[in-house]
C-alpha cells in the first residue's frame, strides 16, 4: 500500500517511508523498485530545496548569488546560462564546479571544458556524478563545463572559444601566480587522419560509420616514422566511443612484422608506432591476431579460471561450446577462433546489418567452427537453457553435450547513455537473464560480462545481482580504461580457484597468439 499526503504548496518535503528495508520481502523485485523510486524522488526534492537545479545568469553570480567568485569553495556546483544578455554571439548552458578536494596538485587553477552536442546526453556529462569525474580528470581547481547544442551546430570551434573567453573570464578565481590564459579542453580521439569508408543507418543500431584512421604521434622523435593505420567501427549514438578497432597490415606480411603486430593494445600502439605499412589501401588486410581493445585481452586471460577443462577438451579432441552475444566488427570472435582453435563459436547478433558490415569491412567469416545466429541474445539464451532441460524450442547450440564446460560472453553496448551503464544494456543484468545464463551454464563454465559503469552505484547494483545468482564471481579491472570484466560461475566443477598461477600457465600454453596472461591475472579479484 502506498499512502500519499498532500502538503503545503511551494514547500517540498522529503518523503518518509515506514517500509522495513531489512524485511525478507524487500528482496522482491516490486519492493526493490518502490525503494529505489523513493530514493530517486528524495534526491530530486533535496536538489530542489538546495537550489542546485536553478539556472543562474552570469549577472546573478557577479552579484553574489553563490558567494564570492574570486574564492574557491570546495564542492561548490551551480548551473548557469552564459551570454543570455546579448553580449555575445551565442548563449550557452554551463556548470560551474569547484573541485571537492583542494589538497591535490592541479594542472590548472581554472579551466573550461566544452561538451559537444553529440555527447551532451552521456552520463559523463549529463549527470552530476559524471561531471565530478570530469573535474577530477581535468585536474582543475575550478572547471566551467559548457554544453553545446543545436544553436552552435554550424559554428567553428575557434569562434566558440573566442565568444566564450570574455564570459568565462568573469568566473576566474583570483590567483596572483596564474599568468597563463585559461585553457579550453574538449573530448578528443587523437586522430591525425581520417578516411570514412562507409556510412549507413540501421533501424536497430542507428547511424553506423566505418573509417580508417591514423593516430597522432605522441613523441616528437617518432614523427619521421611511418604510422600504423586502424579501421574503426563507430556507433553514432555513442560517438565518443569506438565500438571496434582493427589493425590494417600488408596483405603479404613478413614473419617479423606479424610477430610485432601481435598482442598489442590500441593505446600502446599509438604511443609506440613501429615500422610503417607499405603499399596502397588495396594491399591491406585486417590483422585478426591483433586485439584492438584491452578488455578483450582480459576476457582471454580470464579463461584461466577454467584452464584445466580447456586442456582436457584439447586432449580429447572435443570442442568447447562458446556463445558470444554481440558481434560488432567480429574482432573478438575472429581472434578467439585463431587463438583457441578448439572453441566452437556461435555469435548472437540482433542487427543483421552488423554481420554485413563485419564481413565486408573487417574480414569476418563464418564456417563450421564459427556461426552467426541473428536474433535477440536474451531470448536465445533463455531458449537454449530450456532446450538443455528437455523442453526444446530449438536445438542446443552447436549440438553440444549440456554437461560439457561452456563459455558465455556478453559484449553488448547500451543505447541508453544517460543511465550510467554503457555496457551491457540493463536487461542483461536483470535477474531473469542472469537466471537463464545460470541454467545455460548448469554443468559449469563461465559467464563473462564486459561491464562499463561510470556510476559506482550502478556498478555495485550489477555486482550485487550477480552475487545473488552465481556462487562464484571474479573481476578484472582495467587500470587505464573504464571497462571491468566480470566472470561468474554457478559451480566449482571446472574452476581453478586455488591454483590460478598454474592455470594461467596452462592457458598460455594453449594460445596460438601471445597474450600477457600472467600480468592480467595478477589483477583478478574474487568478489564472491
Amino acid at each position: 500500500m502506498v499512502v500519499m499526503v498532500k502538503g503545503k504548496m511551494g514547500v517540498v518535503h522529503k518523503i518518509e517511508s515506514r517500509l522495513d528495508q531489512n524485511a525478507e520481502y524487500c528482496n522482491m523485485k516490486q519492493a526493490n523498485a518502490v525503494i529505489h523510486a523513493l530514493q530517486d524522488e528524495n534526491r530530486i526534492r533535496e536538489s530542489h530545496t538546495s537550489g542546485v537545479d536553478v539556472l543562474l545568469s552570469l549577472r546573478d553570480l557577479q552579484l553574489g548569488a553563490i558567494g564570492n567568485l574570486k574564492v574557491i569553495v570546495p564542492g561548490r556546483r551551480r548551473q548557469l546560462i552564459l551570454g543570455e544578455q546579448g553580449s555575445s554571439l551565442y548563449s550557452y548552458k554551463a556548470v560551474f564546479m569547484d573541485a571537492k578536494s583542494q589538497t591535490g596538485v592541479f594542472a590548472y587553477h581554472c579551466g573550461v571544458f566544452i561538451a559537444p552536442k553529440a555527447r551532451a546526453q552521456e552520463w559523463l556529462f549529463a549527470s552530476e556524478e559524471g561531471q565530478w569525474v570530469v573535474v577530477e580528470s581535468a585536474k582543475a581547481a575550478r572547471l566551467i563545463m559548457v554544453f553545446l547544442d543545436s544553436r552552435h551546430a554550424n559554428a567553428d570551434m575557434d569562434v566558440i572559444k573566442k565568444d566564450l573567453s570574455p564570459l568565462v573570464k568573469d568566473l576566474e578565481p583570483e590567483y596572483p601566480e596564474e599568468t597563463d590564459p585559461m585553457p579550453f579542453m574538449m573530448a578528443s580521439d587523437g586522430v591525425k587522419q581520417r578516411d570514412v569508408l562507409h556510412e549507413v543507418t540501421s533501424e536497430i543500431t542507428g547511424p553506423v560509420v566505418v573509417e580508417d584512421v591514423i593516430y597522432e604521434n605522441v613523441n616528437a622523435d617518432q614523427s619521421c616514422m611511418s604510422e600504423k593505420m586502424f579501421r574503426r567501427l563507430i556507433f553514432k549514438r555513442s560517438s565518443g566511443l569506438v565500438q571496434s578497432e582493427a589493425l590494417l597490415i600488408s596483405d603479404t606480411p613478413s614473419e617479423e612484422t606479424d610477430n610485432k603486430n601481435k598482442n598489442s593494445s590500441a593505446a600502446s600502439r599509438r604511443k609506440s608506432p613501429k615500422k610503417g605499412l607499405t603499399g596502397s589501401k588495396n594491399s591491406l588486410r585486417i590483422d585478426h591476431s591483433y586485439l584492438g581493445s584491452s578488455y578483450h585481452s582480459s576476457i582471454i586471460c580470464g579463461l584461466s579460471l577454467v584452464a584445466s577443462a580447456l586442456t582436457a577438451a584439447v586432449s580429447s579432441g572435443e570442442k568447447v561450446n562458446t556463445t558470444i552475444v554481440g558481434l560488432g566488427a567480429g574482432s573478438l570472435p575472429m581472434f578467439l577462433r585463431g587463438c583457441l582453435p578448439f572453441l566452437d563459436i556461435e555469435v548472437v547478433e540482433l542487427d543483421p546489418m552488423m554481420e554485413e558490415v563485419a564481413k565486408k569491412y573487417f574480414g569476418f567469416s563464418t564456417d563450421e567452427q564459427m556461426k552467426v545466429h541473428l536474433g535477440d541474445g536474451i531470448k536465445f539464451i533463455e531458449e537454449s537453457a530450456v532446450a538443455d532441460h528437455g523442453i526444446s524450442t530449438h536445438s542446443v547450440p552447436n549440438g553440444k553435450d549440456s554437461n560439457a564446460v561452456r563459455i558465455l560472453i556478453v559484449d553488448v553496448d547500451s543505447s541508453d547513455l544517460s543511465s550510467g551503464l554503457s555496457c551491457p544494456p540493463a536487461n542483461f543484468v536483470e535477474d531473469a537473464f542472469l537466471m537463464s545464463a545460470k541454467k545455460f551454464l548448469s554443468a559449469g563454465g563461465l559467464l563473462i560480462i564486459n561491464l562499463v559503469a561510470r556510476s559506482s552505484a550502478v556498478r555495485e547494483m550489477v555486482v550485487s545481482r550477480l552475487k545473488a545468482v552465481f556462487e562464484h564471481l571474479y573481476s578484472l579491472q582495467l587500470e587505464e580504461d573504464v571497462n571491468e570484466v566480470l566472470f561468474a560461475s554457478p559451480s566449482e566443477r571446472y574452476l581453478e580457484i586455488d591454483h590460478l598461477d598454474e592455470a594461467a600457465t596452462k592457458l598460455k600454453a594453449m594460445l596460438k597468439y601471445p597474450v600477457d596472461v600472467e600480468s592480467d591475472m595478477k589483477n583478478l579479484q574474487r568478489l564472491q
